[in-house]
């Protein structure tokens, strides 16, 4: 059985605005345009895995004052006191509100975790030129993106206690520092899985 020819092969790659397929015109550093959009073609994204892991060096760094540093401040009756993440993970429980700790729990620590390791196991498994599990780690890559987004649920969880528990004189809340270095992890992993091109698991080569 044959394996079926791949759009590199036969000079095809697909506009990424568009999504016409286009015939691979071969210009100046091998991009070519798209006839109906004008966009600029590539048929791999361009420096892809030296972005990957200047963006998720950076986001791993950021990631250490996000969760050392308060995230929001609390006072009820004059009685104030700041949370990191763990510690409002922590205070959730202790109220007993276990679900809602173990969702932000899940959220903010174990996702941006899971996607550190799987990022960085997916771009040195493509500079090494493996071919093993390839639809595995295609697979992989998929879900990654997908549960992403749960990591902004944290930045979402202090906005609307921000917002419901200021009652003026008995009790308010207010975000600190931690939570912008939170969301610029999420921002910044989120770049990375948009600039990691999965076609290079296939490929077997890097394109810096």
């Amino acid at each position: 059985m044959t394996d079926s020819p791949r759009a590199l092969t036969i000079t095809i790659v697909r506009c990424p605005l568009c999504g016409l397929a286009c015939e691979h015109i071969r210009v100046i550093n091998h991009a070519g345009i798209c006839p109906r959009c004008q966009t600029v073609l590539h048929p791999r994204y361009p420096d892809s895995l030296s972005q990957c892991w200047a963006l998720l060096i950076t986001s791993m760094i950021l990631y250490l004052p996000a969760n050392l540093l308060p995230v929001m401040f609390n006072s009820i009756a004059s009685n104030g006191h700041e949370n990191t993440i763990m510690g409002g993970i922590i205070a959730f429980w202790n109220a007993g509100s276990q679900g809602i700790a173990l969702i932000i729990f899940v959220a903010s620590i174990l996702v941006p975790c899971l996607k550190f390791l799987v990022m960085g196991g997916l771009l040195i498994s493509v500079q090494r030129q493996q071919t093993r599990h390839r639809a595995e780690r295609t697979r992989l890559f998929r879900l990654m993106e997908h549960i992403g987004y749960w990591s902004i649920l944290d930045v979402i969880v202090v906005a609307l206690v921000a917002a419901l528990i200021n009652i003026p004189g008995l009790s308010r809340a207010e975000p600190r520092i931690g939570i912008l270095f939170y969301g610029a992890v999420v921002l910044i992993t989120l770049l990375a899985a948009l600039k990691f091109d999965p076609r290079l698991i296939w490929d077997g080569t890097h394109n810096e």
